[in-house]
């Protein structure tokens, strides 16, 4: 995430720290339960062979960068006590990866269509439930498919459908809660358009002004396949030129309707371009060469750093219309962890959910699984600003301290439940995929 300005040398805080478990402290459990299993001579070298064994493990965590941050991996081998190693790879590298060179990578960092391929392939083991000591606090979004009250959208693949297989070696997924996981969520959001206020002039609520002629050669679309027809899909919806069965699992004829739209826009001059990774949306958008485009989170977050307007449109749900794009990143274990390996990935996968890195991935806009662990390395400000949609008591920084919002901002689009209940539909993997990945080939050499 290079337009991310550097963090300071230290992110440590003396009360943050203070409820994290740290490496001295295992230490001295470890070394407590020696002596009670076996009196003090079971003590000696016990402890220096365990953190020795630590020290030597490395976790090589490898997907997108709006997912896998440098910051997070640090922070984690500082409190679990072994490497922890981030890299990033677009959307598509990252799945085709996993399923050529699944021995060079140890956590996947999965959205639930790509956990649901990676499945399939078999090059993922099942994460058991019952070793995730947050998973009865995790939002029923995951475990019950709903939240508030709503139900969780089925257009798409849902996290609550991608999330679960009946054993830990099973190539198909299995329909509700089981034993055990593909992968265990740790960051999700609802996806929508970023535009520049100063230079639309007006307010956007809905998808079909990404399509409005006044915005020839100003407009953008995310050139990932199976994400960018469904900002297509949505922007074609909302400006009633096409209705779906399932936005999230067209029909091929659905498929050619949406691919052909899109080659009239481009060879109309209408796109200014595509883009694939978020250091392009950032400076595009920043450069005022695109000023209206489907966008990311944090991408907003970034350009607003700059002291430059963005918004990110609230197009909640009207008239079955519009609505956000949903997506949840989780983290998969590869098949061929074993022993201390495989302990130490567990260790990683419940420091995860611990809390420091849910208030992290908050502070440009995204969302944990478990809130109530993230909202205790957060300031009453920031939950206010981040999580309630209210007018921020305090100003706002990125997660790297760098200002960001003043006193009395709201968050686009309002708190998390009114977000995340207006999610129309999530990232998929169509059934005619293949078909599908052809035709947007056409549109990208058009």
């Amino acid at each position: 995430m290079s337009d991310t300005p550097t963090p300071p040398p230290s992110m440590s805080n003396p009360a943050v720290d203070a409820a994290l478990p740290t490496r001295r402290g295992l230490l001295r459990r470890a070394a407590a339960a020696a002596i009670g299993a076996g009196g003090a001579t079971a003590l000696q070298g016990f402890p220096t062979i365990w953190a020795q064994e630590n020290r030597n493990i490395e976790l090589r965590h490898v997907g997108v960068s709006y997912s896998v941050v440098k910051a997070i991996g640090d922070q984690a081998s500082k409190e679990l006590g072994f490497k922890v190693t981030m890299q990033n790879l677009d959307t598509s590298a990252s799945i085709n990866r996993f399923i050529t060179q699944p021995n060079s990578v140890d956590i996947a960092d999965l959205e639930g269509w790509q956990a649901k391929l990676a499945t399939r392939r078999g090059v993922i083991q099942g994460i058991e439930r019952k070793r995730i000591k947050e998973f009865d606090n995790i939002l029923p979004i995951f475990t019950r498919g709903e939240i508030g009250g709503t139900v969780v959208s089925r257009q798409g693949i849902s996290p609550f459908e991608a999330m679960y297989i009946a054993n830990p070696t099973a190539t198909e997924l299995h329909d509700g809660v089981s034993d055990w996981m593909t992968f265990l969520p740790q960051v999700y959001n609802a996806d929508s358009i970023g535009y520049r206020p100063d230079l639309v002039g007006h307010e956007v609520t809905e998808w079909k002004e990404l399509l409005d002629p006044k915005f020839k050669g100003k407009a953008a679309i995310l050139d990932v396949p199976a994400i960018g027809i469904m900002d297509a899909a949505l922007c074609m919806e909302s400006a009633g030129l096409i209705r779906y069965g399932n936005k999230g699992n067209m029909t091929k004829e659905e498929i050619d309707k949406t691919i052909n739209y899109l080659i009239e826009l481009k060879r109309g001059g209408h796109f200014r371009a595509t883009w694939t990774t978020f250091d392009q949306s950032v400076q595009l958008m920043a450069a005022g060469e695109i000023i209206i485009q489907s966008m990311w989170s944090p991408a907003v977050a970034a350009v607003r750093v700059k002291n430059i307007p963005c918004i990110y449109a609230p197009v909640n749900i009207k008239n079955g219309k519009e609505g956000y794009r949903g997506w949840c990143n989780g983290m998969g274990l590869m098949r061929h962890l074993t022993g201390r390996k495989l302990d130490a990935a567990y260790d990683y996968l419940n420091w995860y959910l611990s809390g420091w890195q849910g208030a992290f991935v908050a502070r440009y806009g995204y969302y944990s699984p478990v809130p109530t662990t993230a909202r205790r390395f957060m300031t009453p400000a920031e939950w206010a600003y981040w999580y309630d949609g209210q007018p921020a008591p305090a100003a706002i920084t990125d997660p790297y301290g760098v200002p960001m919002e003043p006193v009395g901002a709201k968050r686009d689009g309002g708190s998390f439940l009114d977000r995340v209940t207006n999610i129309s539909c999530w990232n998929t993997l169509m059934d005619e995929s293949a078909y599908m990945n052809k035709r947007w080939n056409d549109f990208k050499v058009a």
